[in-house]
C-alpha cells in the first residue's frame, strides 16, 4: 500500500517562499517519476511540476523560473520549492505517484498567497 503525506503549506505574502514536502512509503520510491498538482475550487486539478527517476524536471508555464521540484530517494521524499509566490498560486497542492494503472495521491496541503 502506497501512502503519500504532504506538508509545508501555509499562508505567505506575495513574493514570499514556501517549500512543500511529500513523504512516500510502502513501495520502492526511487524507480518512479513523481509530480505535484494543484487545485482551486471549481477548477480541474492541474499539473505543476514533474520529476523523473533521474534529475529531469518539467514545469507548467505558469511556474517556470519560480518553482523547483527535487527528490531525495534516500528519504523517499519529493519537494517543491516555491519562490516569488503570487496570489494566483493559491490552491491545494497534491503530490502524485502513478504505478502501472494505479494513481496515488496525498491528502493535499493548502497554500494561500495573500497580503
Amino acid at each position: 500500500q502506497v501512502q503519500l503525506v504532504e506538508s509545508g503549506g501555509g499562508l505567505v505574502q506575495p513574493g514570499g517562499s514556501l517549500r512543500l514536502s511529500c513523504a512516500a512509503s510502502g513501495r520502492i520510491f526511487s524507480i518512479y517519476p513523481m509530480d505535484w498538482y494543484r487545485q482551486v475550487p471549481g477548477k480541474q486539478r492541474e499539473l505543476v511540476a514533474l520529476i523523473t527517476t533521474g534529475v529531469t524536471a518539467n514545469y507548467a508555464d505558469s511556474v517556470k523560473g519560480r518553482f523547483t521540484i527535487s527528490r531525495d530517494n534516500a528519504k523517499n521524499t519529493v519537494y517543491l520549492q516555491m519562490n516569488s509566490l503570487k496570489p494566483e498560486d493559491t490552491a491545494v497542492y497534491y503530490c502524485h505517484l502513478k504505478i502501472g494503472f494505479a494513481d496515488y495521491w496525498g491528502q493535499g496541503t493548502q497554500v494561500t498567497v495573500s497580503s
